[in-house]
């Protein structure tokens, strides 16, 4: 290509046509409003027969790293997008072209970034057309256009970028609006992933938080992207975990450089700080920093990108800022204030056990970090810390009479954050968490920030129908409201577009359609579904091992899961223990029945079961797995009138009972009625045929599963037993 080189042969001139606005933007946001005057624009600047004699020259600076360039770096993230030009959806009733003042809202198709652009005329010059977004009034950035005059179109493209769901245009009286259009642009990343399951809540809550992740990406995460537009790493943690799930791996880009970023500009006495590049603000955040560092925020970037790089390059600082913590004489967390004491907004917030949980997963993740980059030495003094707080833990936070985690002198109800993170840290022992389950179904005071965790608490314990309730009670208003982005706080307020409401994304597809590494970068995974009160939920997760697509159904007789599974990896797929299964097949063959793992079918292996799942190894590529109520090999003798040899037991209901008749020269059998859940309520054993009358007074109209085994085979069928 042709290297261009600029030196003091360039030419240099200062637009005349642009200017500052007389309003300009709250003080959080580095983009200011621009004024464009057309009347003294330069047309054609650019091209070749333009002549730029009368332009002074550059001046020469020097090759960096002289002042004022210091050392430059590579940019490690990709340009932006240009999604190109485009109309809004509500063009075709706006009535253009149409001349006098007015006030032209145009409709986004959701919330993005976007550039606006119009084509106006006018007679008269200097007439102020003003652009802004019309559903963000936090962001007050605003364009001006001063017409040129004369009559003739004029095209303009505002050069500073907008977002919301819509665009206003305020017309002055004396101007024709032609047409109007946008340019979408933001982060080059593309949506990968995907999420859909029976219930519309749930898929319109994963969409708006997708929605809400990609307007808050550019140059770095935001917040918000009307407010501040700044890197707050608390809600990074956040947004990065939510990549994983809807973003093509581009994204890892911009969460690395976040990393990085946070960790360079960490301060002589080892304090971080966040927003950053440091401007007018600069104090530390204490557990947000915990946050970040610790193994919700890098580990977790670890353990699905596999980015060992990025975790070598920073380690050395994450292990500085550990330093900066210490435990008291109690064996706990000391408190520090930092810059900003804040924790979380909202009330009844338990800040030292909070504390104490947030230090506990940053020691956790500072163990792997130093195993992973060999400075093993370092992993002693870690585990000393941790073995302190999990000894004073309860011994001093966990009230006996609450039956939940409360610091001594709290004058308010148990924290739902606190008792949230002691089941996240896994400082909190299972005997501990009917109590926390108590507080978390009960208590919602935490912002959306935190709510992500106190949801995952719910799953982690096992109550996954309680974490879907409680997520439909918490975003109810978000879900419901008009704006196509999540909302900064509960019940749908502040800033209408804050992705650190996203947790909700992460929650659905990782724990909901069940799909997670096992392994760094998803060597291994696995996929265990928690349906809760779900039938049907399918997803797709851009791993960075490749596409993983599940797609799961669950009925009163089956469940079925349809697997694609990429090359060179290996998962762990789980069958939901939602009915008393008696058979698995794996690609229409049998490959479990009855407790028994059954060997043959190549890429399927046994791996155990527990009180949850029956598990097995899957190689790569496509699968279907369909769990029955009905044992592998079992004739169903339903619609057979006539007793043989091959069929040798028939079943069939009459007015008072039901009836099982077995051929007279069937020396002994066994017949078993079991429901759904696995629990026998009848079983009989006899050593020659007859026929068996079972009075309905016995059942009380369930829906049972009726075998009888006869010399090692099994006759089944599925029955509304009762009247």
């Amino acid at each position: 290509g042709t290297v261009v080189q600029s030196d003091a042969t360039w030419r240099r001139f200062l637009h005349p046509a642009f200017s500052a606005c007389a309003t300009q933007a709250n003080y959080r946001i580095s983009e200011r409003s621009v004024r464009f005057n057309a009347a003294v624009d330069i047309p054609a600047w650019f091209t070749r027969a333009f002549s730029d004699a009368s332009w002074g020259t550059a001046v020469e600076k020097g090759t960096p790293p002289v002042s004022p360039w210091g050392n430059l770096a590579r940019r490690p993230i990709p340009l932006w997008k240009d999604y190109g030009a485009a109309n809004y959806t509500n063009n075709s009733s706006l009535g253009l072209p149409r001349a006098g003042a007015a006030t032209i809202t145009t409709q986004l198709p959701y919330n993005m970034q976007v550039n606006a652009r119009m084509t106006v005329s006018a007679s008269s010059a200097g007439l102020v057309v003003r652009i802004n977004s019309g559903s963000n009034i936090e962001q007050n950035l605003i364009a001006e256009y001063l017409t040129r005059g004369g009559g003739g179109d004029e095209t303009f493209e505002m050069p500073l970028w907008l977002n919301g769901d819509n665009i206003r245009y305020t017309i002055p009286a004396g101007v024709t609006v032609r047409a109007v259009s946008y340019r979408q642009t933001g982060y080059n990343t593309s949506v990968a992933g995907s999420f859909s399951c029976n219930d519309a809540f749930y898929n319109t809550l994963w969409q708006k938080a997708q929605r809400t992740l990609q307007v808050c990406m550019r140059d770095n995460y935001f917040d918000c992207p009307d407010r501040e537009r700044a890197l707050w790493w608390g809600d990074v943690v956040v947004e990065i975990g939510q990549t994983f799930y809807v973003l093509d791996r581009n994204a890892d880009l911009l969460s690395a450089k976040s990393i990085r970023e946070l960790m360079n500009w960490q301060r002589a006495d080892k304090t971080i700080f966040a927003p950053v590049p440091a401007g007018n603000w600069s104090s530390e955040l204490p557990v947000q920093m915990l946050a970040s560092v610790g193994r919700e925020g890098f580990w977790n970037y670890f353990r699905y990108s596999a980015d060992t790089a990025v975790i070598r390059e920073v380690y050395s600082r994450v292990r500085d800022y550990m330093s900066v913590w210490s435990l008291g004489t109690d064996g706990l967390v000391v408190h520090r204030a930092g810059g900003w004491d804040w924790t979380d907004w909202g009330n009844n917030i338990d800040g030292r056990v909070l504390d104490n949980c947030w230090y506990y997963l940053a020691l956790k993740s500072a163990v792997a970090m130093a195993l992973l980059t060999g400075n093993t030495a370092d992993t002693a003094g870690y585990a000393s810390r941790m073995r302190s707080i999990e000894a004073n833990f309860d011994r001093l936070l966990w009230n006996t009479t609450l039956q939940a985690y409360y610091s001594p002198g709290l004058t308010t109800n148990p924290d739902d954050r606190a008792n949230a993170m002691a089941v996240i840290s896994g400082l909190a022992g299972k005997p501990r968490w009917p109590g926390i389950t108590s507080v978390l179904t009960g208590t919602m005071n935490a912002s959306p920030w935190m709510e992500k965790w106190v949801e995952e608490a719910l799953i982690v314990m096992g109550n996954e129908t309680a974490s879907l309730t409680r997520m439909r009670t918490r975003y109810q208003a978000m879900v419901t409201n008009a704006s196509t982005t999540l909302w900064e706080n509960f019940p749908a307020s502040g800033t209408p577009n804050h992705s650190w409401a996203g947790g909700p994304l992460t929650l659905l597809s990782q724990y909901i359609a069940g799909v997670a590494p096992e392994t760094p970068g998803f060597t291994a995974y696995h996929v265990l579904p928690m349906l809760g009160s779900l039938t049907a939920v399918s997803a797709t997760i851009p791993s960075v091992k490749g596409s993983i697509s599940v797609n799961d159904s669950l009925s009163a007789t089956q469940f079925v899961m349809n697997l694609i599974s990429p090359s060179t990896t290996q998962a762990l797929v789980g069958i939901p223990k939602e009915r008393a299964w008696q058979s698995v097949t794996g690609n229409g063959r049998p490959v479990w029945n009855q407790g028994t793992f059954i060997s043959g079918v190549t890429g399927i292996t046994g791996a155990g079961e527990d009180s949850l799942y029956i598990k097995f190894n899957v190689d790569p590529g496509t699968w279907q797995f369909v769990a029955s109520l009905t044992p592998v090999g079992v004739t169903d003798p339903e619609n057979h009138n006539v007793l043989s040899a091959g069929i040798p037991v028939l079943f069939r209901t009459t007015p008072s009972a039901f009836e099982v008749i077995v051929n007279s020269d069937i020396k002994k059998y066994t017949l078993t009625i079991v429901d759904l859940s696995g629990r026998c309520v009848y079983s009989f054993s006899k050593e020659e045929g007859e026929v068996l009358r079972i009075p309905y007074g016995l059942l009380n109209n369930k829906v049972y599963i009726v075998n009888c085994a006869i010399n090692g085979n099994n006759f089944s069928k599925i029955v509304l037993l009762g009247k």
